[in-house]
């Protein structure tokens, strides 16, 4: 009983820190794509309609830059409340 605890108790300080990896590699990420989206639309602004593939894929990578940021933000706050909310373990058997 005493090992599972431990290993249960190692395991999430470990994902703790894989979370907190994730939302700044998420982060990183979000700020690449906002890079090639502003670069994209800036090289294609002369043709400003529909018809300007790259200038709406450019758009299209501003829009995806945001989601990318939102979602690693979420996967941040949610895993944060989940160890907020959960009580602390003990090795003590009640």
């Amino acid at each position: 009983m005493m090992t599972t605890k431990t290993a249960t108790i190692s395991h999430a300080q470990s994902s703790k820190s894989d979370v907190k990896r994730l939302v700044k590699a998420m982060t990183a990420i979000a700020w690449s794509v906002l890079g090639i989206g502003v670069l994209l639309c800036l090289v294609n602004l002369s043709h400003f309609s529909d018809q300007n593939v790259g200038l709406m894929v450019g758009i299209g990578f501003l829009i995806g830059s945001v989601h990318i940021y939102v979602i690693g933000t979420a996967i941040g706050l949610v895993h944060a409340r989940l160890h907020q909310e959960q009580p602390p373990t003990s090795f003590e058997d009640n």
